[in-house]
């Protein structure tokens, strides 16, 4: 079955240009489009997507207030959020209230491909750099992965996952079998009061547990 999408722009061209990149690949289906985050809270109720693919900046409700009220439903869409400056403080923002990652509208379309994909399956689209980068900028410093109390392994693994590794990749670097690293990860979420992996990661950046 392929993976359901919905497209959230306010510029048609875009959303256009979006479609048929994403339904030129047989695993993935747009159902629907819309102009704004309000559109896109009517068609996740009517359509329950999979990934939600929305701009940032729109009209009437943005994508930064759209996704706080999409992951705050019971069953969410994964959230891919759109942008065209990497250095955004709404896409930071976006992250931290529970987006599951950006992509840059000057991607290439197999980047879009693989970042719906990515989602979809149930992993964070990170890019370390930028995300510290963002980080740095917060006023948020404190040092929350300490008072956590992680186990060591804890801490090797949301290191692993703020250089953008998945679980499959962690296992690999740290000769763990993967239901191993879920359950690191599970831990470790839970221990940080963070909703996913990316809040995770944002969580390390802010309080200086990770530095580079």
């Amino acid at each position: 079955m392929a993976i359901r999408v919905i497209l959230i722009d306010d510029e048609p061209l875009v959303r256009a240009g979006l479609a048929a990149i994403i339904d030129s690949d047989p695993g993935l289906e747009v159902v629907g489009e819309g102009g704004d985050g309000a559109e896109a809270l009517d068609l996740v109720t009517r359509l329950s997507p999979d990934v939600v693919v929305m701009d940032v900046h729109m009209p009437r409700l943005d994508g930064l207030e759209a996704t706080r009220l999409l992951v705050d439903r019971q069953e969410s869409p994964r959230v891919l959020i759109l942008t065209t400056f990497d250095s955004d403080d709404y896409v930071f923002e976006a992250l931290r209230v529970g987006a599951d990652g950006f992509v840059l509208k000057r991607a290439q379309p197999d980047e879009l491909i693989r970042a719906v994909h990515t989602v979809a399956g149930g992993e964070a689209l990170l890019y370390p750099q930028k995300i510290r980068d963002m980080a740095a900028r917060s006023v948020r410093h404190v040092d929350l992965v300490s008072s956590a109390q992680l186990s060591s392994r804890e801490q090797e693994v949301l290191t692993l996952m703020a250089r953008g590794m998945s679980n499959a990749e962690i296992a690999g670097e740290m000769f763990l079998g993967a239901e191993t690293v879920k359950t690191y990860v599970s831990s470790l979420l839970s221990k940080l009061g963070a909703r996913d992996r990316t809040q995770a990661v944002i969580l390390a950046f802010e309080s200086g547990f990770i530095t580079h």
